[in-house]
């Protein structure tokens, strides 16, 4: 077959999202607060839309308003002529008295009388985690290679305060922030420069005081070996610093170690107050001075110095930190306490004593962001009847400038700025329009809401009814796509409370008197089921499901295993307390 270039024309039909519809569909999609956001955002990029003031006037207004201040303006200047001002009004006595007769010194608010900025302004952005961390080792004094190894720790935590990197990457880290070696002088060079000075003083100069000559692979691997040692011992030490930092437990490998250093720091605050109390009772005893007294008095610190309830209490927790770390996950208190050796109490009270412990120091100082919520949309019962109201408030009324309609009709306007206003009208009549089907398909879908969910706006969650997309869809006329993009990220504020638009769609399985429960609901009564039940005999997924088949539910096992694991609540044997 001959291969050769050819010229084929073909006539087919394809969908192509035109720049109108695309916007139409993220503008649908839109918040009202992200749909606030874009529409200043479009705002200063197309000069034909402007942002219409609740205060501003029609043009018959601002036509009157022009002529009543030319006249106002007219009046003045002709009582301007017939009054004569006196000179002696026009003196300002106050500031003339203020500023050349001061009898001596001035309060603050005497003479700072000019606006002052907000506090508002100087409000900080909240602490993180290394720049608290950063504050605390900016205290302390120690070496450049110990202090380098701390930075790269503080930079190497995640957010629950755990370190990611291991040694031999924090150590190859140091290495690379060494600084480059400068060459050695050549030698028919007069003078010499002074070497520098590496970050850490490592002596590479022979002993006559000439050029190093480049080594082997060999020997640069048993001097890379011979660096690793120290910068090796530097990051540990960084580590074990960075470890007693408040908060407590903050570069720790994983829980295990976590948990161990915060039994530790407690241990050693104990044993300080212990000498504490032992010291302040010496000297209590050592002023009484009686012999009575001072048995009294000694006893006490003699029990207080023992210390062997404390002790014991470290000592059990530090055990079951280290080896029986998934039994106390399993609340298993039985194997617990044949692990430990000690009384069920012991162990109980070690047990709330770890339970004091913070398994993700981190997430102190690193709080999320608060996430606003403002419903677009409003459910108000008006003469017994609920109607939808879009929330329009601070959202900005938008018109197009009658300026640049003028520039379009005038005939020395030149050719390329009509057709960019042509392009800028068309574009703002296209996003007018877009924000007015966003409303009314919003609108029409939250009508379809309180018809189908009236009785769970009159009685609560548990009248509620299971409601899919297709069929709301199917309702008003629109693709399932478009009723799922105009309830998405949006809120209603119902007589209920606040609800995500997402909340009244769920499934429906078979519950009783032959109608449909919603999933919601189906999950609320599993919970309250595992809620209500023994904790030393837990139901198990075969008893839930039986249980609500009994109230006429129909469900199977593994739907109520799905749903609880859907809750995170955690299975039969991890909820049986021994």
């Amino acid at each position: 077959m001959l291969l050769q270039p050819k010229l084929n024309l073909k006539v087919s039909q394809r969908q192509v999202l035109t720049p109108g519809l695309v916007q139409m569909v993220s503008v649908l999609a839109l918040n009202k607060l992200e749909l606030r956001e874009m529409i200043n955002t479009e705002m200063v990029e197309n000069p034909v839309l402007e942002e219409l003031e609740e205060s501003a006037a029609t043009l018959e207004e601002r036509a009157g308003i022009e002529g009543d201040r030319e006249r106002s303006a007219e009046e003045v200047a002709a009582e301007g002529e017939r009054v004569e001002k006196d000179p002696f009004d026009e003196i300002d006595f106050g500031s003339y008295f203020q500023d050349y007769l001061d009898p001596g010194f001035r309060t603050t608010s005497n003479f700072e009388e000019y606006d002052k900025p907000s506090f508002e302004n100087f409000l900080s952005q909240p602490s993180t985690l290394s720049d608290h961390l950063a504050w605390q080792l900016g205290s302390l004094t120690l070496s450049p290679v110990v202090q380098a190894a701390t930075e790269l720790v503080v930079g190497n935590l995640n957010e629950d305060g755990y370190l990611t990197a291991t040694d031999e990457e924090l150590v190859a880290a140091l290495l690379q922030a060494r600084e480059p070696e400068r060459p050695e002088p050549i030698p028919f060079e007069r003078g010499t420069k002074a070497k520098a000075t590496p970050l850490w003083d490592k002596p590479e100069m022979c002993e006559n005081g000439a050029g190093a000559v480049q080594p082997e692979p060999l020997e640069l691997a048993a001097a890379a070996d011979e660096d690793m040692a120290p910068l090796l011992a530097a990051v540990r030490e960084a580590r074990a610093l960075v470890n007693f930092l408040d908060p407590v437990g903050v570069g720790a490998r994983d829980l295990r170690e976590c948990l161990l250093i915060q039994i530790c720091a407690q241990q050693g605050e104990a044993a300080i107050v212990l000498r504490r109390r032992q010291i302040v009772a010496a000297d209590a005893a050592a002023r009484n001075g009686a012999g009575g007294n001072e048995n009294h008095v000694g006893n006490e610190p003699a029990s207080v110095a023992d210390g062997s309830p404390q002790a014991d209490i470290f000592g059990i927790a530090t055990h079951i930190v280290t080896n029986c770390l998934p039994l106390l996950q399993k609340k298993d208190m039985r194997e617990l306490t044949r692990s430990c050796g000690r009384t069920p109490e012991e162990v109980a009270a070690a047990v709330e004593f770890i339970r004091t412990l913070d398994p993700r120091p981190g997430q102190r100082y690193n709080n999320s962001e608060t996430r606003l919520i403002e419903p677009d949309v409003a459910f108000v019962k008006r003469d017994d009847v609920y109607v939808v109201v879009m929330n329009e408030e601070d959202m900005p009324t938008l018109r197009l400038n009658q300026g640049y309609r003028k520039m379009l009709q005038q005939k020395q306007t030149e050719k390329e700025v009509k057709e960019y206003v042509k392009e800028r009208y068309k574009s703002a009549i296209q996003l007018l329009r877009n924000i007015e089907q966003r409303k009314n398909t919003i609108v029409r879908t939250c009508e379809v809401i309180v018809r189908r969910q009236t009785e769970f706006l009159e009685h609560g969650v548990n009248a509620l009814k299971p409601m899919m997309i297709k069929e709301v869809a199917e309702e008003i006329g629109v693709h399932p796509s478009t009723v799922s993009r105009a309830v998405a990220n949006k809120y209603v504020h119902t007589s209920q409370g606040v609800f995500e638009l997402r909340f009244f769609f769920s499934e429906g399985v078979n519950g009783p008197e032959g109608g449909d429960l919603p999933l919601v609901l189906l999950k609320r009564k599993v919970k309250k089921l595992i809620e209500e039940e023994d904790e030393r005999k837990p139901l198990t997924d075969d008893q839930l499901a039986a249980e609500l088949q009994r109230q006429g539910i129909q469900v199977t096992r593994r739907t109520v295993a799905k749903y609880r694991e859907d809750m995170q609540i955690p299975s039969t044997h991890q909820r049986r307390v021994r």
